[in-house]
């Protein structure tokens, strides 16, 4: 059975960085739409445009929305763009199926979604200088909620060689805001697209055959 897959790239990355899952999950049978964030990959807008972080995810919310009221995603995360994918989770609960996050980003539904990434002082500044248009926007967020993007089923895929968000880092979040289910790439870095393309869509698939 056909399953509908929408991947949402990390910071200072675009929709291109799926290159090599994109074809794996489609050779598999399944539907793929990969999105360019704002001012991302060949998202043409200014930084300066982006106020918040629904402008930001907004090509995001669009894909979504655009699917009928009996279609159901897997949406699937990398990185920063856990909270795109989150705040998206918590406006369209009903469209998802099921939330992966992969050596992502994991807000919970009792903190700001910058909490995540404000608990480790040192990753908070390295992404203030990377992903300025969305860290610098998260100040003030309102928490995501219970009946939302906390309705939503999710699964953590957890790299265990990622050196940008460590693999006890990717725990903590965990533990913070448990999961349906966490998988594990032991020997994959931050960009396991790139490094384990194979091992990761193996998971994305067993994800869909289990969860969608």
């Amino acid at each position: 059975m056909k399953k509908q897959y929408v991947l949402v790239h990390g910071g200072c990355h675009g929709a291109w960085c799926w290159y090599k899952v994109k074809p794996m999950l489609e050779h598999s049978g399944h539907h793929v739409t990969v999105v360019d964030l704002m001012a991302s990959g060949v998202n043409m807008t200014k930084v300066e445009e982006i106020q918040t972080l629904e402008d930001y995810a907004k090509p995001l919310l669009e894909v979504l929305e655009s699917f009928g009221s009996e279609d159901k995603v897997i949406l699937v995360a990398h990185s920063m763009g856990g909270i795109s994918a989150a705040f998206a989770a918590d406006m369209f609960p009903r469209t998802i199926s099921v939330a992966v996050f992969v050596t992502s980003f994991m807000p919970d539904t009792t903190n700001p979604p910058s909490y995540v990434f404000e608990k480790d002082f040192e990753l908070a500044k390295m992404l203030m200088r990377v992903a300025p248009a969305l860290t610098s926007n998260l100040t003030g967020e309102k928490c995501l909620t219970e009946e939302g993007y906390g309705s939503v089923t999710r699964v953590y895929i957890v790299c265990g060689q990622d050196k940008g968000i460590s693999e006890e880092y990717q725990r903590w979040m965990i533990e913070n805001f448990p999961v349906k289910e966490v998988m594990e790439i032991e020997d994959a870095d931050h960009m396991p697209m790139f490094s384990k393309p194979q091992e990761l869509c193996d998971r994305l698939l067993k994800i869909a055959d289990k969860y969608a």
